[in-house]
């Protein structure tokens, strides 16, 4: 008879894991890598090993075979982490991607509805769903964030006493909060709460995201906020989703 207390080789759990969303109107790998390298300045290291859904809801007419061998080489040439695929209609195309090692998230027949896109001048990306508000203890870091380093608050806010160095990243669940230079990455709401926000003192980051949606600065920030208090945050809209930077009011 088994020993139910026996140790578990495997077990599962369910977990929220965040995810980028990527919105394709094309799948031809020469276009794409043109439409990246403008967007994301040609850096190889722009992400960091996140985990990306691929989703085909914007492409209404998908005609031809898909180089999945190149699509994937050309994400995972910024450091991207392909996983899945949604919205993609045709057996063909289903059965290519699951030779290419991906997960079809959404059952045949089964309608999925556009996840919302970016619309700031610098944004690329997708906003996944979102979640509940973190519950977790905020997470307080004393020192600066060094080149190299992540903070990632799970669950709760991150506030940030002394900054964050350029070539840093700091994710938190909910808000993010900068009382020194923020010159990294800051990535705010990422399980999807879409009301997260970034406060900063003196703003300056390589890139700011919240729930997903993200602006890059890569020729420059602009000098109306650059060195300044700001917050960052969504702006709501029934067709898409565009970050916002705001003068702190601190009078």
């Amino acid at each position: 008879m088994p020993n139910s207390a026996a140790a578990r080789s495997i077990e599962f759990h369910n977990t929220n894991l965040g995810v980028i969303v990527i919105s394709l109107d094309r799948v031809d790998p020469a276009g794409l890598a043109d439409d990246m390298h403008k967007m994301l300045g040609g850096r190889p290291d722009y992400f960091n090993q996140e985990p990306a859904i691929l989703d085909f809801s914007a492409l209404t007419d998908l005609a031809g075979n898909i180089d999945w061998n190149g699509l994937l080489s050309l994400l995972r040439r910024y450091r991207l982490q392909p996983v899945g695929i949604r919205a993609l209609t045709g057996e063909a195309h289903l059965a290519g991607a699951r030779r290419a090692g991906l997960a079809v998230l959404d059952a045949p027949g089964k309608p999925t509805r556009r996840p919302s896109a970016t619309s700031s001048a610098d944004a690329g990306e997708t906003a996944p769903p979102a979640s509940p508000a973190p519950t977790a203890p905020t997470l307080y870091i004393d020192r600066m964030v060094r080149s190299g380093q992540q903070i990632y608050a799970q669950g709760s806010d991150l506030v940030l006493l002394a900054g964050i160095s350029p070539g840093s990243e700091v994710i938190a669940d909910g808000n993010i909060h900068c009382f020194g230079p923020l010159a990294g990455r800051a990535l705010a709401g990422a399980r999807g709460d879409a009301g997260a926000r970034i406060i900063a003192t003196c703003f300056g980051p390589e890139l700011v995201a919240v729930a997903g949606v993200y602006r890059t600065f890569e020729r420059g920030v602009p000098e109306t906020i650059a060195g300044r208090g700001v917050v960052v945050r969504l702006k709501p809209s029934a067709r898409n989703q565009s970050i916002i930077i705001e003068p702190l009011q601190i009078d």
